[in-house]
């Protein structure tokens, strides 16, 4: 893409926000989340009964005061967060003014930088076509300027098979899992989801649409250039038409919604003039996945 995503005062505003999630892990090292295999940090869990060559600092003397027995701490081992983080590179991302591309890569930034911030580990993938290009697990804050290099670089061109694309991925336990696209494939999105929840991932899908897409104006007769397929299409745009586009996109937003009901997930609308900062703070924070600190 070529140009910078973001500037310090935006970094300055996304310290205020960390990453909360709703899932215990079940893989991954050492990090700032819980699991449920019991380890050693400083989060209590429950007690047991002293076992002899057990480490008598973990000893609760207060119990044994109370009970005249020897009780063992038990804490919660930390585990780190897995986040995926798929971005849709097809052509139709490419439109709008401000571009759905560049906000969905200022989104993906934005997301990565506040796991990284939580000492999690996030991939970022593309999807394009049927394939899908996996970006290799990152942790630690040091790793926010290699991602942020990786997104400028992106390129939108072609078409993309969302579920095709997402199944590509192969999982080795729970986490998060965040779809950005506009979801303009008429193949829908249903099979990755419920992939994805076999797979026990947390879904969200934030879709992105340009303001263009969502306040159609004008009448009479239009020259429509098809994102997807390069060819050019002769339109009437009347009240009626407009209308029945509008019908359509209130249909594909309804089937969305069903969806993370159905699948228990979470879908989030995004217009791409909308303030990134305002959209993190008013909406992502509000879906339980990011919290002010």
């Amino acid at each position: 893409m070529g140009e910078k995503l973001f500037d310090q005062e935006f970094f300055a505003k996304l310290n205020n926000l960390a990453i909360a999630m709703n899932t215990r892990m079940t893989y991954g090292m050492g990090g700032g989340r819980k699991s449920n295999a019991k380890g050693t940090s400083v989060e209590f869990s429950d007690y047991r009964e002293y076992i002899p060559g057990d480490d008598i600092r973990r000893i609760d003397w207060g119990a044994y005061g109370r009970l005249d027995k020897l009780y063992i701490k038990r804490f919660m081992e930390e585990k780190e967060g897995i986040f995926q983080i798929f971005i849709d590179t097809s052509a139709s991302m490419d439109f709008g003014e401000p571009k759905k591309s560049r906000i969905a890569c200022q989104l993906a930034g934005a997301i990565a930088y506040l796991v990284l911030n939580n000492l999690d580990r996030v991939y970022v993938s593309e999807m394009q076509e049927d394939s899908l290009s996996q970006g290799k697990g990152k942790a630690g804050k040091q790793a926010f300027q290699q991602i942020a290099k990786e997104l400028e670089k992106i390129e939108f061109q072609g078409k993309t098979n969302l579920n095709q694309a997402i199944m590509a991925r192969r999982f080795q336990g729970s986490g998060i899992s965040i779809v950005i696209s506009d979801f303009l494939d008429d193949k829908g999105i249903e099979e990755a989801v419920k992939y994805l929840r076999y797979k026990k991932q947390q879904v969200i899908l934030i879709q992105v649409l340009a303001r263009q897409e969502i306040s159609i104006e004008g009448d009479g007769m239009v020259n429509l250039l098809d994102m997807e397929t390069g060819e050019e299409v002769r339109l009437t745009l009347n009240r009626a038409a407009i209308e029945q586009y509008n019908r359509a996109l209130q249909e594909m937003q309804d089937k969305l919604r069903l969806l993370a009901r159905k699948y228990e997930m979470t879908y989030i609308q995004m217009i791409a003039d909308e303030p990134l900062e305002k959209f993190l703070f008013d909406h992502v924070c509000n879906q339980g996945m990011i919290i002010q600190k």
